[in-house]
């Protein structure tokens, strides 16, 4: 799926954060279960655990960091836009996250970009019977690409 549109930005300064490339492909996986998505336009941003803190508060109403927050974008009436929305990671906590879970940070930011993708395409885990469901994709997308069950306890 190459029409995919990847805005990689990064506010953190790490060697270790998911290339263009990765974040493509993660985007794409997801993306290829549903065809009929126009939305191909997205942005990952890297953060530290301040600006995660403030927008998990500000949005979320959780005055901690986390390590993922998705943002769908809204087409205003009448205006038709290919944006899907907006991931904020915040690389402090997926990393401590990864280390604590004995993961390598691959695969947590793997999961981490599809959890968020799913978000976006309004997945949710609110309910028990939406979690299941969010949570198998999530298993069978990452298991295609050779990643353990990140539920598996």
């Amino acid at each position: 799926m190459s029409d995919i549109v990847v805005d990689r930005q990064v506010a953190v300064d790490d060697q270790r954060l998911p290339s263009q490339a990765q974040l493509i492909q993660w985007v794409s996986d997801v993306l290829a279960q549903h065809p009929d998505e126009p939305r191909r336009e997205l942005t990952i941003r890297f953060v530290d655990p301040s600006e995660s803190q403030s927008l998990n508060r500000d949005y979320r109403g959780k005055d901690k960091p986390t390590n993922v927050l998705s943002f769908p974008f809204e087409n205003p009436p009448g205006i038709v836009l290919p944006l899907l929305g907006d991931l904020v990671i915040c690389h402090a906590v997926v990393t401590q996250e990864a280390e604590e879970q004995h993961k390598t940070l691959e695969h947590h930011y793997a999961h981490m970009v599809i959890h968020g993708t799913l978000h976006l395409l309004g997945y949710d885990h609110l309910a028990d019977e939406e979690a299941e469901a969010m949570e198998q994709r999530e298993r069978d997308l990452l298991a295609a690409l050779g990643i353990a069950d990140p539920y598996a306890t």
